[in-house]
C-alpha cells in the first residue's frame, strides 16, 4: 500500500507531492496510537485537511517524528515541510492520497 501526500489548491491542482515510501508507516502507526486525525487517514482514499484542520495535525505528526525510526522520521519531515507550504498560501489543502 503506498501513500503520497500532496497539497493541492481549491481548484484541485497539485503542488508539491512527498512520496517517501515510509508514509503509510506513519500513518499505520497513528491508527494503531489512535490519534484523533492522523490515525484515521484511509489508505485507500483522499483524505484532505484544510488549513484549520492543521492546527490539531502538525503536533501530531511532530509527536510521531520525536518516537520514530530514521526513515519514518524522514517521512514525517517531508509531510511538515507540506503542512508549511500550505499554510503560507491562501486556499490550499493537505490531501493524503491512498492507494
Amino acid at each position: 500500500m503506498a501513500i503520497s501526500v500532496q497539497v493541492r489548491t481549491f481548484t484541485g491542482t497539485t503542488e508539491t507531492t512527498c512520496t517517501h515510501p515510509a508514509v503509510a508507516a506513519v500513518c499505520s502507526r497513528a491508527a494503531n496510537e489512535k490519534l484523533p486525525l492522523l490515525g484515521l487517514i484511509d489508505p485507500y482514499d483522499d483524505t484532505v485537511f484544510n488549513c484549520s484542520q492543521l492546527r490539531a495535525l502538525i503536533p501530531e505528526l511532530r509527536a510521531l517524528a520525536n518516537d520514530s525510526a530514521a526513515d519514518e522520521a524522514e517521512a514525517v519531515r517531508g509531510i511538515l515541510a507540506l503542512t508549511a507550504q500550505v499554510e503560507r498560501q491562501p486556499h490550499r489543502y493537505l490531501v493524503f492520497n491512498g492507494d
